[in-house]
């Protein structure tokens, strides 16, 4: 089945990749093609830094010892008393497998173990499998919505979901 775990300090290549891919398959194509490629590039080596600093929670799910799906998490910046689920990416490769929703599962685990009792994220809202996935989980859709600069200078929008720990 799946192993959930820390992420550890040599993680940060096996996080990228599943980052970068994950993110071409599902983000890139609200992009201009060389924007979309700079930011594949960038997701492959920002985790090397990540992994190892005070921060967010980072745990990694694995098959057979191949990482598959990352989260990233801790406490809320912006709503007090709430976890905030900051990344969550699954290697498109692993699309449908069960390695997300068992990474999920862990990681509303470890937030009912930090002592929350809520936690909430945000997706993009054209992101249908995204919000799919998040709903089938149990999340809800707040109704909330705000505009997010990727850095191309055009915002995307992004929907907040929530659900207890």
């Amino acid at each position: 089945m799946f192993t959930v775990r820390r992420a550890g300090q040599y993680d940060g290549d096996a996080l990228g990749e599943i980052h970068a891919a994950a993110w071409e398959a599902a983000y890139a194509p609200f992009f201009a093609p060389e924007f979309a490629a700079r930011g594949v590039e960038s997701r492959r080596t920002r985790w090397h830094e990540r992994v190892g600093r005070p921060g967010p929670t980072i745990l990694v799910a694995e098959h057979a010892g191949r990482p598959l799906a990352l989260s990233a998490f801790g406490p809320s910046s912006t709503r007090p008393g709430l976890a905030e689920i900051l990344s969550f990416y699954c290697h498109p490769d692993s699309w449908g497998s069960g390695v997300a929703a068992a990474l999920m599962t862990e990681t509303l685990h470890h937030l009912r173990d930090d002592g929350f009792t809520r936690a909430h994220l945000w997706t993009l809202r054209d992101t249908a499998q995204s919000r799919r996935f998040y709903t089938k989980c149990g999340f809800t859709d707040r109704g909330t919505a705000r505009p997010h600069d990727f850095g191309d200078g055009n915002p995307l929008v992004q929907v907040e979901y929530e659900r207890a720990c």
